[in-house]
């Protein structure tokens, strides 16, 4: 088990009866924990070169925040519809428990711009599968994405290698 477990809390029954959802606020409090783990993802990508990471809402606005700073590069918001102000792709998910949409500013990542994808958790890779699609359809390149925990029952990380993109986690939940 990875230290980043013991971290994270385990919620039964949220959203919806039969799901164990992991909790990452309570890692992102703890301040020494929180900042092992963004030098844990950042010395995945020593010597990289990425032009801007994109965060999926929420949490991965949060570590896509720290890392675009560590990275020195810019950072991108991919929010659910209806909250960006500006012209926007929209692309529909499944998640595993529901279906949504998630909206990219159509000047957020230009074309042949490299891009590193960010959330906090990989279950079935609906939602990533969608962000790496609005990336693309505006001709950026993702090769890239990080995770704190896969959840690898669900086979989300497949799903985003099938696209081409390296996948890096920290933890899974078996």
């Amino acid at each position: 088990m990875s230290w980043i477990q013991d971290h994270i809390r385990n919620v039964p029954d949220y959203p919806l009866k039969g799901i164990m959802f992991r909790d990452m606020t309570t890692l992102f409090q703890q301040p020494q924990a929180f900042g092992r783990m963004i030098d844990e993802l950042v010395a995945h990508y020593k010597g990289r070169k990425f032009d801007k990471v994109v965060g999926i809402e929420a949490r991965g606005f949060v570590l896509g925040g720290v890392l675009a700073d560590r990275l020195k590069t810019g950072f991108v918001p991919i929010r659910k519809a209806g909250k960006l102000p500006y012209e926007t792709r929209t692309q529909g998910y499944r998640k595993e428990y529901g279906t949504d949409f998630l909206e990219l500013h159509v000047d957020a990542v230009a074309a042949e711009e490299t891009v590193l994808l960010v959330d906090d958790l990989i279950a079935t890779g609906g939602t990533a599968e969608a962000a790496i699609k609005l990336i693309r359809e505006g001709g950026g390149i993702v090769e890239d994405a990080c995770f704190i925990v896969d959840l690898p029952a669900l086979e989300g990380s497949e799903l985003v290698r099938s696209h081409g993109v390296t996948v890096v986690t920290l933890t899974e939940y078996l």
